[in-house]
């Protein structure tokens, strides 16, 4: 059987995209790779791909000279999780304050993990999660 081998992209679905700039490029500091009227893409850590498409947008297919899209979307309060190493999880809290982010949560994981949880201007729920958290992390 063919395996996969990793994730490379995930999305979100927003309300207001520069709404969402801000707090992305802004608050967490992604660098922008792709911008459009209704999605914009993000590098997180060279190795993943952050898409904010705008709700609702993205329920036709979309058709381009290299092929189409199928259709898409989603709704309400999603997850998604960056990774930080254990050494900058203080730096990033301290980052989270100062920028007016509610932490909502703190988890310490058996593995030896810890987790900082907060919500996007959506209302999604991020996690901040150190080395420790899942046997292969």
């Amino acid at each position: 059987m063919p395996r996969l081998n990793r994730i490379i992209e995930t999305a979100l679905y927003v309300d207001d995209l520069e709404r969402a700039r801000d707090f992305y490029e802004v608050k967490l500091g992604l660098p922008p790779m792709l911008k459009t009227g209704t999605l914009f893409a993000y590098d997180v850590g060279g190795a993943s791909v952050l898409l904010l498409f705008l709700r609702g947008q993205s329920l036709r297919t979309q058709m381009s000279a290299g092929g189409s899209i199928p259709p898409h979307d989603g709704s309400g309060p999603l997850h998604i999780c960056f990774a930080v190493d254990l050494d900058e999880l203080a730096l990033w809290d301290e980052r989270l304050q100062q920028q007016g982010i509610a932490i909502e949560g703190r988890m310490s994981w058996d593995r030896g993990g810890r987790s900082l949880y907060f919500r996007d201007p959506d209302g999604h729920m991020l996690e901040l999660a150190t080395p420790g958290l899942w046997p292969n992390y």
